[in-house]
């Protein structure tokens, strides 16, 4: 008895049709089966397959827009702190460090003077810097001339007082004018090493 016909893909699982024997190739040409897309073509649906981007380029910015690390210029590039060149006026507002210099030792070379030549020669350092900086510098005559009136001044009442020795109050004088020479000399020369104005007190304008 014969079996009669059944549907198409009646009888076969899953009820998919058979496959269908490729297409044939056209006459005179081989027929070759579709590879995989390569790297960084598009895949099915127009999109690139995962990590088909291409890598970055030296001359693309990093994420973010920024430039890469390293692009900034190096630190020696900027000016130095505060935009004074480097080598600039030294502290104290002196025109130079040789002014300065001179300042210091009218001071305390006026102090020194007094200690050591028994507060009659503490005018003798004002003096030298007067004379060796003073027509070069107003900065320096103005300081040298300060000091040494005071300490011309305080001078003459130490050997005044030295002279007196014979009676107990010249010998207080003459200590007490060397102190005090000593003491404001080291002031003003610590005043003037800061750049701060300073006047001396018990002083005379002996020198202009």
């Amino acid at each position: 008895m014969t079996e009669p016909p059944r549907p198409p893909g009646a009888g076969d699982p899953g009820g998919y049709p058979p496959e269908g024997n490729p297409p044939s190739a056209p006459y005179g040409s081989s027929y070759e089966p579709p590879t995989a897309p390569l790297s960084g073509a598009p895949g099915a649906g127009g999109y690139p397959p995962p990590g088909g981007y291409p890598p970055p380029s030296g001359d693309q910015p990093s994420a973010g827009g920024y430039p890469p690390p390293g692009g900034y210029p190096p630190p020696g590039g900027y000016p130095p702190g505060g935009g004074y060149p480097t080598g600039g006026a030294p502290s104290g507002g002196y025109a130079n460090n040789e002014d300065k210099t001179w300042i210091l030792v009218a001071h305390f070379g006026g102090a020194a003077g007094m200690f050591l030549g028994g507060g009659v020669l503490g005018w003798l350092a004002p003096l030298i810097a007067l004379l060796a900086r003073g027509n070069q510098s107003p900065t320096v005559r103005a300081h040298a001339v300060a000091a040494l009136n005071f300490q011309l001044l305080w001078s003459v009442i130490a050997l005044i007082g030295w002279i007196l020795t014979c009676i107990l109050v010249g010998a207080l004088v003459g200590f007490a004018a060397m102190v005090i020479g000593i003491i404001f000399g080291i002031i003003a020369g610590i005043k003037a090493n800061e750049g701060t104005p300073y006047r001396y007190p018990m002083t005379v304008s002996l020198i202009k």
